[in-house]
């Protein structure tokens, strides 16, 4: 008796099976006549802009950071043109008419006549005072933001007595 169910019991399940397979698949439903199923276009994706503002650059070598700008004096420009400002030694200042005019010392021992405004090596002058001569000086270093500082070189008066 359970064998003749079993039995049963398999042939039912094996014909089952052999009839699922053997039937035509639905075929699918036309764009045609379900036109308000249709999935709507996807808007355009934003165009995306890099701001490297406020970051080092990647290709930059570290190594380098700060190096000076044409520290070999065979390569520097004659005159004034070829002085750094921490080279310079400000000897004097005069008042022409309504502006000042400063006389500094370079390197190489020479006097050079300086006007606001004049270009050195690694800056230009910025202003001159009655004691004091301002230079805006660029900074060399890729990772600062700041990309000119100011120098003030004083008047030195000697003292009495030496």
């Amino acid at each position: 008796m359970r064998f003749r169910a079993f039995l049963v019991l398999a042939i039912g399940v094996t014909t089952a099976s052999v009839a699922a397979a053997q039937a035509p698949a639905a075929p699918p439903p036309s764009a045609a006549t379900t036109p308000a199923a249709q999935v709507p276009a996807a808007p355009a994706p934003e165009v995306y802009s890099y701001n490297p503002e406020g970051r080092r650059d990647p290709f930059v070598s570290l190594l380098l950071r700060g190096a000076e700008l044409n520290t070999n004096r065979e390569n520097r420009p004659d005159g004034r043109e070829g002085v750094m400002i921490g080279e310079v030694t400000v000897r004097g200042i005069v008042k022409n008419r309504a502006t000042y005019v400063a006389m500094v010392q370079g390197p190489d021992n020479k006097t050079y006549i300086i006007h606001p405004g004049d270009k050195l090596l690694d800056g230009a002058v910025k202003t001159i005072t009655g004691d004091a001569v301002i230079f805006a000086q660029d900074v060399n270093d890729p990772l600062s933001l700041v990309k000119q500082r100011e120098v003030r070189k004083t008047l030195r008066v000697p003292e009495e007595g030496k």
